[in-house]
């Protein structure tokens, strides 16, 4: 080979080679394995002691006066940028009185975003900027372009614990999500883990979808977590998960879904409230591995109540707001008929377990009272590892519900006739295309089970003015000092029409 074609083909190589390296993707700078490894690390060795105290002036903030401390926007991070997300943050006072770590992901590199008092307004506090220099971020918040491209609406947040909340196309906030849950509704107590390190992704001018990851700490467990906010009609939010455990946990709540149920149509209120109904969510669904589907609609009840639904593995599960008519609260401020409804829906095998559902009494709706997860049959010993990856999806104009007909109300309470204490009576209102489907004149049938009562009547009947079919039931109470449940689904002839109606009437 002659010396101009050996010094040109080499110049070729050259560029060959450097056209490779200019279509490779750039080097990642952190990603969920360096987060599973600190996690994995973490739990070699005993939590820590808190070391930062948070100062006495706002750790006696009311929760008013915590409000009253606002971010400035124009100190958002990525404003300047131009850039499609924003990222505001909370600051510490009254119960956040621990600091979150905050990171930004940009190339191949990873800075530390550092508290400055200057960021933000205080309001009417009389507080010095000066004392609180290295305070550090209580939460954060993720502005996007949700409604309209002229405004950065709130997307989601990340605040205390574990808590999230995420809101897809005008939607109100409602129902949230935590990244775990550890024996809630336990006699012990449950423990609350703590989101205490975020790295988030700096995103492109075009960017569809933003990328953050979070290590989470607690006593007896460690986790390292991936999610992938993509905002849209229906938010959707990808989450990866590894935990870690230090010791062994009774009861480890994957996924879990937190809201609010005051009264409702199937437990009316008391009192002279103008509001027919108050709750983020009327009911818990169920998608089963089998193929059933299972609605439980909602109760305050007088004291804790805590149930289950074993499962040989669960396609979903979520807290859902399904009435959506304004007239059912007539509430302008808090618009419960905007409420997100949240799905969970695994996109890695969970194996068998169960669905929770923890329903706490609550005086009023400022508490989260009501909190449904995911149990694994084994409990975790110590030294075990798990990983859960699923789909948490906010949802208002589209719901996850069967494709033959589902529950659209649940009505508690007699008619004209007076009834004892110890009888109940529900009108149950059935929609879908199974039932609309139904040529006129079908005899439609249900089924009835009762744990710890006796059947009194069970009436199925069309419904005329909704479309669907009615079901009446009424039911008396064996033991007056045990819950009655109660499972009813429409069928025709051998043929299921419905999910399955699921009702816990708790003790008095």
């Amino acid at each position: 080979m002659s010396l101009s074609r050996l010094l040109h083909t080499r110049l070729l190589l050259l560029l060959l080679a450097a056209a490779l390296v200019a279509a490779a993707p750039p080097a990642a700078a952190f990603g969920f394995d360096d987060v599973d490894r600190m996690a994995k690390e973490l739990a070699s060795r005993p939590q820590p002691k808190p070391a930062f105290v948070l100062p006495k002036a706002l750790k006696d903030l009311t929760y008013d006066q915590t409000r009253d401390i606002r971010f400035n926007p124009d100190r958002a991070l990525w404003r300047a940028d131009k850039l499609p997300y924003e990222i505001q943050f909370f600051h510490l006072g009254g119960y956040f009185d621990q600091p979150v770590r905050f990171h930004e992901i940009v190339g191949a590199s990873v800075r530390e975003v550092t508290f400055d008092p200057a960021s933000f307004n205080y309001g009417a506090n009389k507080l010095d900027p000066a004392q609180l220099q290295k305070l550090g971020f209580a939460g954060f918040r993720i502005h996007y372009p949700l409604n309209t491209p002229r405004y950065k609406d709130e997307l989601a947040v990340f605040l205390g614990a574990s808590y999230f909340r995420v809101l897809g196309k005008g939607q109100r906030y409602g129902a949230s999500a935590r990244g775990l849950a550890l024996d809630t509704g336990e006699r012990g107590g449950e423990e609350f883990p703590r989101f205490e390190q975020f790295w988030i992704e700096k995103p492109t001018r075009n960017a569809t979808q933003l990328v953050l990851y979070a290590l989470l700490d607690s006593r007896r467990v460690t986790g390292a977590y991936r999610f992938v906010l993509k905002p849209g009609d229906e938010t959707v939010v990808e989450v990866q998960s590894r935990l870690y455990f230090r010791e062994a946990v009774g009861k480890v709540g994957i996924a879990p879904v937190t809201s609010m149920f005051m009264y409702g149509e199937n437990q009316p209120g008391s009192g002279d409230g103008f509001r027919p109904e108050v709750h983020d969510s009327d009911g818990l669904s169920i998608a089963s591995a089998s193929g059933e589907w299972i609605w439980r609609p909602l109760v305050n009840p007088k004291r804790l109540l805590t149930t289950s639904f074993a499962l040989p593995g669960t396609r979903g599960f979520g807290l859902m707001q399904r009435d959506r008519a304004f007239m059912s609260y007539e509430d302008l401020e808090a618009r419960y008929d905007l409420r997100p409804s949240l799905w969970v829906e695994p996109t890695s095998s969970w194996g068998p377990g169960r669905v929770e559902l923890v329903q706490i009494p609550t005086p009023d709706e400022t508490n989260d009272n009501i909190v449904a997860y995911w149990v694994p049959a084994e409990a975790p010993k110590a030294g075990a590892s798990l990983a859960y990856s699923y789909r948490l999806s906010a949802l208002k104009n589209s719901e996850r519900r069967p494709s033959t007909a589902w529950v659209a109300q649940s009505r508690r309470g007699r008619g004209f006739e007076a009834l004892p204490d110890d009888v109940v009576k529900f009108n149950i209102d059935f929609e879908g295309p199974a039932l609309a489907r139904l040529p006129p004149g079908t005899e439609v049938e249900a089924d009835l089970a009762l744990t710890n009562g006796v059947r009194q009547l069970v009436v199925v009947h069309p419904n005329e003015v909704r479309g669907g079919w009615r079901l009446v039931v009424q039911a008396k109470r064996t033991d007056k000092e045990k819950p009655m449940e109660l499972r009813a689904h429409l069928r025709r002839g051998n043929q299921a029409l419905s999910e399955t109606w699921s009702y816990i009437v708790p003790t008095p």
